[in-house]
């Protein structure tokens, strides 16, 4: 996690959930996260394929230049990044994973700006992990971000975080004295940022979501 608003909602979200592996959906107070709200939005769950936006930001709805409220996230992907949407959203609904994704959205008029997204599962009515939290933070603030809408998603980094997992950046609040800069994506010599390559050791679990390999690991 590298843009300071999804680390702020993930931190928020961490603090409800104390010892459980997501909080209930009544317990988001808008007002604590009322900075970074006009990014954040929420998800239900509505089956295979469906998650619909029950709330949208304002700065959210402003890239898309439409209001999303009451349409249909995976509609924005195509092709394997809605496949691989569609196996995130899985994980989360089912394993309370929360997940960190970074893509290129591609505007109108051909124009690239990269975003980076944050899904956590939240309870609702005692019925499993059917909403979803979000916030979609561009990387940079363009000038035509709200002028000409991001029509087009490639996924480029993937990261799924398990309920007994803690996210560097919280590891480095709690001992200060380390500094090591937090990395998601590295560029490769064509100027393009690819997902981080995982060796797994041995004896280490591995999990499968759609065409995502997911291996335990990482955890304090």
């Amino acid at each position: 996690m590298k843009h300071p608003s999804v680390q702020k909602l993930y931190a928020y979200w961490d603090s409800l959930r104390g010892a459980r592996s997501a909080p209930e959906r009544r317990e988001i107070e808008p007002a604590e996260i009322r900075e970074i709200l006009g990014d954040t939005f929420i998800l239900e769950y509505d089956g295979p394929d469906r998650f619909l936006f029950r709330l949208a930001g304002t700065r959210m709805c402003s890239a898309y230049c439409r209001e999303l409220k009451g349409q249909n996230f995976a509609g924005l992907w195509s092709g394997e990044d809605r496949n691989a949407i569609n196996s995130i959203i899985n994980a989360i609904t089912t394993d309370a994973a929360a997940t960190v994704l970074g893509y290129r959205g591609t505007n109108t008029q051909g124009r690239t700006l990269d975003f980076e997204l944050l899904l956590l599962p939240l309870r609702q009515s005692g019925d499993g992990y059917n909403r979803i939290l979000g916030l979609c933070a561009p990387v940079q603030s363009p000038y035509w971000i709200g002028v000409h809408p991001i029509c087009n998603h490639e996924i480029v980094s993937t990261r799924l975080i398990w309920p007994n997992q803690r996210p560097h950046f919280l590891r480095r609040q709690r001992d200060p004295r380390h500094i090591a800069p937090v990395s998601t994506v590295a560029p490769n010599p064509a100027g393009h940022t690819e997902p981080p390559v995982f060796a797994p050791q041995k004896d280490v679990a591995i999990r499968r979501y759609g065409h995502l390999t997911v291996f335990d690991g990482g955890r304090t």
